[in-house]
């Protein structure tokens, strides 16, 4: 595809068996152990500045959860350097791994290739898995586990942004207006899947399946924060590039995916929006009424009918809406290279099942076989939704460990389909894209 892109993921930890454990301790712990050897590639922080907005101002301040300043004052009684907190590390593949927030964060390398941006995704979860092990073999007995998921179901979210480079030129208002519908109905074939209803003050209703892990968790329509009162379009301006040229859009509102094939269609359908908003080619006609209720709703809807307002007063499904993005995407952008291609017709197809019957999209989408396998296991053992077994499930189907994970069981199975294969993951694990600048990097 002709742009630049990547993922970043925040993973869940714990120690199995453990009540109490001091997660940024265990992360950095853990972080320590991609490599036993002594260390010295660091991460540059000079570009970085999360106060400046995209609407052209600098913040003065940006909104926390409250257990964030718990975190902080914790982290000052440290007896380490910020360096060491943070413990950053650019590995041999061009990603970076460090502690963010009392959670291991993997970002993958710049990808300008949708199924390599997948195979370095998962070559992530592979990485950290041979930490785990390590880190494991220190604890006496004890195991750490991690989750790619987006929530503890205690009213923390922790995120997984992609992100992409684009032109800047291209106001940030009609970027804003045009990408947001998208990713308010991104989420029927993007989404993860999740038991229950979840607040920000840590309120749990349980007794309930919804698309998105995420969407819980959105409160404003712009802004750029990414930790408290969350933006659906975030504004965030460090492009990682020449400030005067590009612009990276920095995407929070997504889910952690297990599944390949939702991975390589969420990157995959997000970079051709994309592609259409550089062209100016997104009509104002889209724009929705109230998006941030929208985009709860639509994960929450029992029906499927996935109903929205759009601002002139007319009501669109979800599916027909990704349709009108759909359908300037094939006109304008059909037969520019493979990877393009593909998206199209895998974005046509995946729509026109979901309108038909989802349950026929097991095999690709996540929130459809996490559904499928709590349905299964509900029917086995005679439970009802609201049963808390339920939420031990769900948060297995994340587990990483490719022997224990409930989404690796599916794959096994034979259940879940593939785009890359074990070779081509080790092959990401050990060397950088060779296309993108993260070829020096690794």
């Amino acid at each position: 595809m002709q742009r630049l892109f990547g993922i970043e993921t925040e993973y869940g930890i714990t120690i199995a068996g453990a009540e109490n454990i001091d997660t940024v301790a265990e992360s950095i712990e853990l972080i320590k152990n991609y490599r036993l050897d002594d260390y010295t590639a660091r991460w540059d922080y000079s570009l970085e500045d999360p106060f400046k907005d995209a609407r052209g101002f600098r913040a003065k301040a940006l909104q926390e959860h409250p257990d964030e300043r718990k975190h902080r004052e914790k982290d000052r009684k440290r007896n380490l350097s910020f360096e060491e907190v943070k413990s950053d590390r650019v590995l041999i593949n061009g990603a970076r791994l460090y502690n963010d927030h009392a959670h291991p964060e993997y970002s993958t390398p710049e990808c300008n290739s949708l199924f390599e941006l997948v195979a370095h995704d998962k070559a992530g979860e592979r990485i950290l898995q041979q930490c785990v092990r390590r880190r494991s073999e220190q604890l006496d007995g004890k195991t750490v586990v991690l989750y790619k998921n987006n929530t503890d179901f205690h009213g923390h979210s922790y995120g997984c942004h992609d992100n992409y480079c684009m032109n800047r030129e291209a106001p940030f208002d009609y970027i804003k207006d045009s990408i947001m519908p998208f990713f308010v109905t991104r989420q029927i074939f993007a989404g993860a899947g999740k038991v229950g209803i979840e607040t920000e003050s840590g309120l749990y209703s349980a007794g309930f399946f919804q698309l998105s892990q995420r969407a819980d968790f959105f409160s404003v329509e712009v802004s750029v924060d990414t930790m408290s009162k969350r933006p659906i379009v975030n504004t965030r301006d460090e492009p990682h590039a020449d400030p005067k040229k590009y612009r990276r859009l920095h995407v929070i509102v997504g889910d952690s995916n297990m599944s390949e094939y939702a991975t390589a269609l969420k990157i995959g359908t997000t970079a051709l929006v994309i592609d259409l908003i550089e062209k100016r080619l997104i009509p104002k006609e889209l724009s929705l009424k109230k998006p941030v209720e929208d985009i709860k709703e639509i994960s929450r809807d029992q029906t499927y009918q996935w109903k929205v307002e759009l601002r002139d007063g007319k009501t669109i499904s979800a599916i027909d809406l990704q349709r009108q993005y759909l359908s300037l995407a094939q006109k304008h952008l059909f037969g520019r290279d493979y990877d393009t291609d593909w998206v199209l017709v895998e974005w046509e197809d995946v729509l026109d099942e979901l309108e038909r019957d989802p349950n026929n999209l097991v095999d690709r989408l996540d929130w459809v076989a996490k559904k499928w396998l709590l349905e299964t296991f509900i029917e086995s053992e005679k439970l009802t939704w609201d049963d808390p077994w339920l939420q031990s499930i769900d948060l297995e189907y994340h587990n990483i460990d490719t022997d224990s994970g409930l989404y690796y069981e599916l794959m096994r199975d034979g259940i879940m389909r593939r785009l890359v294969t074990d070779k081509q993951i080790y092959k990401a694990v050990q060397n950088p894209p060779n296309e993108t600048r993260a070829y020096f990097r690794g």
